[in-house]
């Protein structure tokens, strides 16, 4: 019977871990891209180059218009991580290295998912991310392998 009660007081001690994991899940950040835009999957590699800004045109030829929200704004660090499994201050080193070294640029930020939301629809080319709430018919999903 110990081994039963121990069993059930880590159980309750996990709870609220997984109550935070299951809320988290319902707030997952989509990777989207302009409706016109003609690729429907990118791979985590791929994806990742664009973020960083060395990959600059849709694998169709299309040149990639790249929006992100601030380097501490909840929702970006959560993007880098899940979806790229960098840290956003690597972004943002590898974004400084080519703006300093003139050899590329830095996306476009936005202060808020609203503004992404409205920046990626009106924008042919653009990409960026979005948890699920903020999701409409002016975008599209663009899924990850």
């Amino acid at each position: 019977m110990p081994a039963l009660k121990r069993l059930r007081l880590l159980a309750l001690m996990l709870l609220p871990l997984l109550t935070a994991f299951a809320s988290a899940d319902g707030h997952q950040v989509s990777l989207v891209a302009h409706p016109d835009v003609d690729t429907r999957t990118l791979t985590r590699d791929t994806t990742r180059a664009i973020f960083a800004m060395r990959q600059r045109t849709w694998p169709d030829g299309q040149a990639v218009r790249v929006f992100v929200l601030p380097s501490n704004h909840a929702v970006h660090g959560r993007f880098t991580k899940e979806r790229l499994a960098v840290y956003p201050h690597q972004l943002q080193l590898a974004w400084d290295r080519m703006v300093f070294s003139g050899t590329g640029q830095a996306p476009n930020r936005v202060s808020s998912q609203p503004e992404m939301l409205e920046r990626i629809a009106t924008t042919p080319g653009a990409l960026g991310y979005l948890e699920r709430e903020y999701l409409d018919d002016r975008v599209q999903v663009i899924s990850m392998e």
